[in-house]
């Protein structure tokens, strides 16, 4: 019973030494064992690992990619316009031994405050040397790969892989966004003031053109219908002398007794007029007028007589003349 108590104990220390001996390596995580503070044994893959108890001991880093972001911070490209700056990088432990040498016990929080400081001394460098259009033009693919070739090549000492950079924001101070934007708006209304006369221009040339278009329009349409009313007119007159070459004596006549028709209408219709007046010719009792009435009469019956004798006195109709010509002379001769 004795020797069982003594053993009892032992074996529960023994065991206790044996689990305290033994640990665990996850997959997502790089181990270092340590003596006294000294490296003695760093393991990258996943397993059961063995230290010596109460001698050694073991230190976990991520293995995983982390990210960083950065603080903002202004730099002053090669045009002088200062620009607020941040970035954003992915990056990884590949040299854990050295990693712990570069950091000491701080390990990742260490490793972040000198990861920002490299971070911004890239930044810095790479654009500083160009001008503020490039970081914000097309070309700015091309400033974060030159960022992150020198950050990687500054983080190698400290057993840090960068994998990637990002700018995340590129904007102007505060105090230079008012500035700005005036100068921008100021842009925006000289280039609408250019438009709208360009514009008002254009109109002045459409409006003087549709003027122009319009008076050589009424032009050329006035001097057609001042052409047609001229040649309408001596139409007019031809078909008149022709009328008045049938018979003389019967046109004025006729023309005559049209006026005294027009000057008599009514029933208080008077004038003033000489009695030797031409107007009076057909109404006065002397010879011309009796032998102008004889003429008609004789005309007339000369004419009820024979129909036909008017037809053999008018002209023949020309084929090319107007319509209204034949029909006027298809009057006289009926």
């Amino acid at each position: 019973m004795k020797k069982a108590g003594f053993f009892l104990p032992v074996l529960v220390v023994a065991i206790i030494t044996a689990f305290s001996a033994l640990f665990i390596v996850d997959e997502r995580e790089n181990v270092l064992v340590l003596q006294f503070g000294q490296v003695k044994q760093e393991i990258t893959e996943p397993g059961l690992g063995f230290k010596i108890p109460f001698i050694q001991e073991v230190v976990r880093y991520d293995a995983r990619i982390l990210g960083l972001q950065t603080q903002p911070l202004e730099v002053t490209p090669l045009d002088d316009r200062r620009l607020v700056v941040d970035a954003f990088l992915r990056w990884r432990l590949v040299d854990v031994r050295r990693f712990r040498e570069a950091v000491g016990v701080d390990g990742v929080r260490a490793a972040q405050g000198r990861m920002d400081r490299i971070m911004n001394a890239a930044i810095r460098e790479v654009l500083g040397s160009v001008p503020s259009n490039a970081v914000l033009s097309e070309d700015r693919t091309g400033l974060m790969n030159r960022i992150r070739d020198l950050a990687r090549r500054e983080a190698q000492t400290l057993g840090i892989e960068v994998i990637d950079v990002r700018l995340t924001r590129t904007d102007l101070p505060q105090e230079n966004l008012e500035a700005t934007f005036a100068r921008m708006r100021a842009e925006r209304e000289r280039e609408a003031a250019d438009e709208r006369a360009r514009g008002n221009e254009a109109a002045q040339r459409v409006r003087a053109l549709a003027d122009r278009t319009v008076i050589e329009l009424v032009s050329a349409s006035r001097r057609e219908a001042e052409i047609i009313r001229g040649e309408a007119d001596a139409e007019r007159n031809r078909v008149y002398a022709e009328a008045f070459n049938l018979d003389p004596e019967f046109f004025a006549f006729t023309r005559s007794m049209q006026s005294y028709e027009r000057a008599l209408r009514g029933d208080n219709s008077s004038m003033v007029l000489r009695p030797d007046s031409e107007f009076f010719a057909f109404l006065r009792s002397d010879g011309s007028s009796e032998s102008i009435l004889q003429a008609a009469r004789d005309a007339a019956e000369a004419l009820a007589d024979d129909p036909d004798m008017i037809l053999q006195r008018a002209p023949e109709s020309d084929p090319e003349e107007p319509d209204a010509v034949r029909e006027l002379e298809a009057i006289i001769g009926n």
